[in-house]
């Protein structure tokens, strides 16, 4: 039956019509934006756990983030080591040359005393961003050794998640000891707890190495002076010996922790690429398929315009009758 009041051709054709373009409008959203899922209404569940997951992924980049501060702190930390483990060797040298008989015991003193400078400045200069793990700032209050819990990175549950650290027991290498004076008068520094002011080299420091030389021959000349030189030299070599073993072990822990921080690193770097690669699963849009399907649709489109069009000319075609 043809009806001037109602076009039922012309009402499917608008029904398919306007069912197309809405395909072909999420169609376009995809093409233009490149997600099959960009809110939770196209996709709630793909959609939370993309939103989870990339929150995750943030929490990571900042785990790798702060580890890189981290590895920089003890990397500062590891060139004053090297530094300090050279100037041990150099007082290790100049101990042995105060052995030689004839040896200019007051230029050794003095370079002893340079070199226990040289200790505190190294130990002094190793901070970085504020934070020194060779000086005595990290130790626990009234302690000698302290704790730095490092993040490392994040351990992701279904309840949240948890971050991870990685712990480096700290000690001091200098804690409240001071450098000697050498020369005709000699002064004592204050002896410390830390590894390279404490009591350990024949009963004082290596920061009192050049005031123990001088003292130890202090009012003798000749043979007097150049025997107590020598016996006082070979006690301190001894206490230099265990003073190095000491810091060498520390700087042990520190290389550890080093390595340990550049695992965590490269789980991190590799962790990132996998929430990257499991969100674009579900949330990225096939391009080879939604640009098909765009062509597709806007064939259909152009189609159901034109099925519209010969539909509303039907009611044309009844005036023809009354003719």
């Amino acid at each position: 039956m043809s009806s001037i009041l109602t076009n039922s051709s012309a009402l499917s054709a608008l029904q398919t019509l306007n069912q197309t373009q809405q395909a072909l409008q999420v169609t376009e959203r995809q093409v233009s934006s490149g997600l099959a899922v960009a809110t939770a209404a196209d996709n709630a569940s793909y959609w939370s756990i993309a939103a989870q997951l990339n929150s995750d992924s943030g929490v990571v980049t900042a785990a790798n983030q702060a580890l890189s501060q981290s590895q920089a702190v003890l990397s500062t930390a590891g060139s004053a080591i090297d530094a300090v483990t050279s100037t041990i060797a150099k007082i290790e040298t100049a101990l042995t040359q105060a052995i030689q008989p004839g040896a200019d015991l007051g230029a050794i003193e003095t370079s002893l005393v340079g070199y226990a400078n040289t200790l505190v400045n190294s130990v002094t200069g190793a901070s970085f961003n504020g934070l020194n793990v060779l000086d005595n700032s990290t130790l626990t209050a009234g302690g000698t050794t302290g704790t730095l819990n490092f993040v490392s990175g994040f351990n992701a549950t279904s309840t949240g998640g948890t971050v991870n650290t990685i712990t480096l027991t700290t000690q001091a290498l200098i804690n409240g000891g001071t450098v000697g004076s050498a020369g005709t008068t000699p002064t004592a520094g204050t002896t410390g707890t830390g590894i390279l002011d404490g009591g350990t080299t024949g009963g004082t420091s290596l920061l009192n190495l050049g005031y123990a030389m001088a003292n130890a021959v202090s009012g003798l000349t000749g043979a007097a002076a150049t025997t107590a030189a020598a016996t006082e030299a070979n006690t301190l070599l001894s206490g230099v010996a265990t003073v190095l073993n000491a810091v060498t072990s520390y700087a042990a822990q520190i290389g550890t922790t080093q390595d340990a921080m550049t695992a965590s690193s490269t789980f991190n770097s590799a962790l990132t690429t996998n929430y990257a690669e499991g969100v674009s699963a579900l949330v990225d849009a096939n391009m080879n398929t939604a640009s098909t399907r765009l062509q597709a649709l806007q064939t259909q489109e152009q189609l159901g315009i034109q099925s519209l069009s010969i539909a509303n000319q039907n009611s044309q075609l009844i005036l023809k009758l009354f003719g």
